[in-house]
């Protein structure tokens, strides 16, 4: 009799967990109202991160708009994605749905075949935005542009989902994620998950452990040439001509070369990296500070460092250059691979060791994203890195999972999700085109694309 009852109580509970599942899932569908109004579009964007306008359904299915839906709420990040006509108006439309909303994220808008975004600067900084958002404008597609823009943009931005889009209503009710897996570890049991947990979680140290090595190298490398930097140019404190600002730029360099070497070896994760390679940046551009200083020139204006190899030092010029297979675009680049691109040469690229022989760094797999990261940071690696393997890999939504925030500066420190109000930096929704929180460019809140 026990037994019986036990049974039907099993029964029963998963019976349950289906049914709570199913309504919750159907209950946080991207909604679509028929009252397009800003006002509208918000209250749906508060409560699911994607919203399709009726009229704009033939563009965007309501099955694409639950699979990015997923994937948003999935990463857990502020992005909110609404798809509308073409003759949706689109005066002030940023800064009025941001305002409306009232909750701090990056905003993106499918507008017809045309497509922006803006984000409030504490969750991602407006040239990251603008340099994903360059990143697909060459995409027709509404599906595959969303995806396309979403999966970079959730790699590299900060923030956490807001509270409104938990389901349970925020009174301690479990997520439909949770309800889930709950049914899920009830149905197969514990101990099995329990040892599959385990046996996941040692294959990933592993492969932590083996691309962290093959970092080394690497790195190893750049600290190398660094110290060899040093040695060649035979300053020293005291000789003649020497004042405080050279001084000064001379121990700056010292200590990023003790610094970087200390970093590297207590690092214990690929995500370590990145501020290894920050450090060795932050050291060359002192000693080519201290180089103008000496010479009697002009000090160099902050750039970063050379995209074919990051060990020529900082960049003296951006200079178009096209990736086999891939689109033109402009990367910063020292002044010997500049002439080198202008006479029709190849620049000199940094090789690494891979499974299929020495290939550039940007062909050689995820394990490097922290390694560009640290050289190419404020939002500068999407748009160097688009259309290379690299870059493809980092775009992910798991890459920030297993290698850090591979794009460089956008993990730590940044907020998202928080409730605002129509407090908030309108600057950050309109410096694109200096339209003044409006799509892309012209005066006064103009849908355009001028980028």
């Amino acid at each position: 009799m026990k037994v019986a009852l036990s049974t039907r109580g099993f029964a029963g509970l998963l019976l349950a967990l289906a049914l709570a599942a199913l309504i919750l899932v159907t209950a946080g569908a991207p909604r679509a109202a028929a009252d397009t109004s800003v006002s509208t579009i918000a209250a749906a964007l508060r409560e699911s991160p994607v919203y399709v306008d009726p009229a704009a359904s033939a563009d965007f299915s309501q099955a694409d708009a639950h699979a990015l839906q997923k994937k948003i709420e999935d990463a857990d990040k502020p992005v909110f994605v609404a798809v509308l006509p073409a003759g949706y108006p689109t005066g002030n439309l940023f800064t009025d749905l941001r305002t409306a909303t009232g909750v701090t994220g990056l905003y993106a808008i499918r507008l017809g075949d045309r497509f922006d975004a803006r984000a409030d600067s504490s969750v991602l900084p407006t040239a990251a935005v603008r340099n994903l958002v360059t990143s697909v404008q060459g995409e027709t597609d509404a599906t595959a542009q969303l995806d396309a823009f979403t999966d970079r943009a959730l790699a590299n931005m900060g923030g956490s989902a807001p509270a409104s889009w938990d389901s349970s209503g925020g009174d301690g009710g479990v997520s439909t994620t949770g309800l889930i897996t709950a049914g899920a570890l009830v149905a197969a049991g514990g101990a099995g998950a329990y040892t599959l947990v385990r046996r996941n979680r040692r294959r990933h140290a592993d492969e932590q452990r083996a691309a962290l090595e093959r970092l080394r190298v690497v790195v190893d490398e750049d600290i190398t040439a660094y110290g060899e930097e040093l040695d060649r140019l035979d300053f020293h404190p005291g000789e003649p001509g020497a004042d405080d600002a050279m001084r000064g730029d001379y121990e700056h360099a010292l200590d990023a070369y003790e610094k970087a070497k200390s970093a590297m070896a207590g690092a214990t994760r690929p995500e370590d990296v990145r501020p290894v390679t920050e450090t060795l940046e932050d050291g060359r551009f002192a000693l080519a500070r201290l180089a103008a200083r000496r010479a009697g020139e002009p000090l160099p204006e902050r750039r970063p460092p050379c995209f074919f190899d990051p060990r020529h030092g900082p960049s003296v010029a951006d200079a178009t250059w096209m990736p086999p297979g891939g689109a033109a675009r402009e990367v910063p680049v020292c002044a010997a691979d500049r002439t080198r691109l202008a006479d029709g040469r190849d620049p000199v690229v940094r090789q690494v060791d891979t499974d299929y022989g020495r290939r550039p760094y940007w062909e050689a797999g995820p394990a490097y994203g922290p390694w560009a990261g640290g050289y190419f940071g404020g939002g500068l690696l999407p748009g160097l890195l688009v259309g290379t393997m690299l870059g493809g890999l980092m775009a992910t939504p798991t890459y920030a999972s297993d290698y850090g925030s591979g794009y460089g500066d956008f993990g730590g420190g940044y907020e998202g999700g928080d409730v605002s109000g129509a407090d908030f930096d309108t600057g950050s929704f309109g410096d694109f085109g200096g339209g003044g929180g409006d799509f892309g460019g012209g005066g006064g809140g103009d849908f355009g694309g001028g980028f």
